[in-house]
């Protein structure tokens, strides 16, 4: 049996950070099994759907790094893989049940609807209870009334009975025989509902696994029994973890960023986030957080999912960008950190040669590259803090004696830079000549060279400031 894994987002907003999780399980289960991921576009409500977010979504997935086998942008042997190119199918196949007598044509209105639900609450019944009036309608009948132009839906027939599948996360699930009542599966627009194409379009296109979010789990009940009317046997269905924030709510909008084109903008690493998502619902084998996707594709398994919610952390995820980011070499580096920069910052006028010392430097100190800024702030500013801890060092009287010596020195040159044996030089005369020792010392020579009482290491920062920035923060 070959494998086949669709992502089947809806095209009404940007893709969420919760769908780019589905559609990376199933790009990896896919690869992992040596199968087909592929993408289908969920577009029956035409009202929210729109093709620019579907534009959008494929660039995003493409920019995760999860290309797909078949698409509406790539076409494929089970298309066409939007779901409003395919209605004429889903209405025949309605029909077909209703001649089977399996589904039926309901006519009730909006407003009977809602006493019926009102009625049933008042009863303390399912609110379902009387939804199946027309159910045993004279099909004759029935068709009369559609003759005449009169509105009505198609409900599927609930059989009346227990459903249980295994769920590939949760085990076994088994759902009551009351839970859903005579469901619609064709609006009175004639437009499918989701449970009805979903299940057509995944026995049409042969998908073999169904992997998608806990928050489905409860729609599976209704597509068991369409599987069943079509005597077709159902994919296999992995109900992952849900996000949830802070909060332990289901992640939305008041946690921050939650689409995938806001961490784009961010300038995240997609290696970052996909490592970051991986671990939300899935753990590696050999505990390991660092990993690319094709370092995990070879040992990727379904059996290694946790089906408690996942805690989506913000700050984790700017660990795992700053990890990702510390594996690149110092080109890959350039290209990531330097177009973030803002354009006439003094960084660009220097050398490559420097550019790459400093980011292979600063590196270390940053996670995102919106950070480095003001990481940069003790290359190029000539202004010094002020508070507590400068006033302190600034009390001392062997920080002006450094301060003056160093201001002689640095007078004196006409090179770019202070080089690390130059540095060396001043630090060795104040010990030896100055008999500065200690902090002393070291807090003194930073505020001088500096302006700040804490920071990087002076002999990396120092070489990488250059001389008319010194000079100035000398008063010079």
């Amino acid at each position: 049996m070959t494998v086949r894994v669709r992502f089947a987002p809806s095209p009404t907003g940007f893709l969420h950070i919760g769908g780019a999780r589905t559609a990376l399980y199933c790009h990896l289960y896919a690869k992992a099994k040596g199968g087909s991921f592929v993408l289908r576009i969920e577009d029956t409500d035409l009202e929210r759907s729109k093709r620019e977010y579907e534009v959008a979504m494929i660039e995003d997935l493409l920019w995760l790094g999860l290309e797909n086998n078949e698409g509406p942008d790539k076409g494929g042997d089970f298309g066409p893989y939007r779901q409003s190119e395919r209605v004429e199918m889903y209405k025949e196949l309605a029909q077909q049940l209703v001649a089977e007598g399996k589904a039926y044509p309901c006519f009730l209105t909006d407003d009977e609807l809602e006493k019926l639900t009102l009625q049933a609450q008042e009863e303390k019944k399912s609110p379902h209870a009387y939804h199946g009036k027309y159910r045993d309608l004279d099909p004759v009948e029935a068709q009369k009334r559609i003759e005449a132009g009169e509105t009505h839906v198609i409900r599927f027939k609930n059989p009346g009975k227990k459903y249980t599948f295994t769920d590939l996360v949760r085990g076994e699930v088994t759902f009551p025989e009351d839970m859903v009542g005579d469901f619609v599966i064709l609006r009175s627009s004639g437009m499918p509902v989701y449970n009805f194409c979903c299940v057509i379009d995944d026995w049409k296109m042969e998908m073999t696994h169904v992997l998608r979010a806990e928050e489905h789990l409860n729609n599976t009940v209704r597509q068991l029994m369409i599987y069943e009317a079509f005597n077709v046997l159902p994919p296999e269905f992995a109900h992952c973890s849900l996000l949830v924030g802070e909060d332990r709510q289901k992640l939305s909008k008041r946690h921050g960023a939650t689409s995938v084109i806001q961490y784009r903008d961010q300038n995240f690493l997609p290696q970052a986030l996909m490592n970051y998502l991986c671990l939300l619902g899935w753990s590696h084998p050999e505990e390991k957080d660092i990993f690319t996707l094709e370092e995990v594709i070879p040992i990727f398994d379904l059996s290694r999912f946790n089906k408690s919610p996942a805690l989506y952390d913000i700050e984790k995820l700017r660990h795992f960008n700053g990890e990702h980011m510390r594996r690149l070499s110092s080109a890959d580096l350039m290209a990531y950190l330097v177009p973030t920069i803002p354009e006439g910052h003094a960084f660009h006028a220097q050398s490559n040669e420097w550019k790459e010392t400093c980011l292979e430097f600063f590196k270390e100190k940053i996670n995102i590259p919106s950070e480095l800024p003001e990481q940069l702030n003790v290359l190029f500013s000539t202004e010094s803090e002020t508070g507590e801890a400068v006033d302190e060092v600034l009390a001392w009287e062997s920080t002006a004696s450094i301060k003056e010596y160093i201001k002689s020195e640095v007078a004196k040159m006409n090179d770019s830079f202070i080089s690390e044996e130059k540095f060396n030089e001043f630090t060795d005369h104040c010990k030896k000549e100055l008999k500065i020792k200690g902090k002393f010392l070291f807090k003194g020579l930073r505020l001088a060279l500096t302006g700040m009482a804490e920071g990087p290491d002076l002999k990396v920062v120092i070489p990488l400031t250059p001389i008319e920035v010194m000079k100035k923060r000398l008063g010079l």
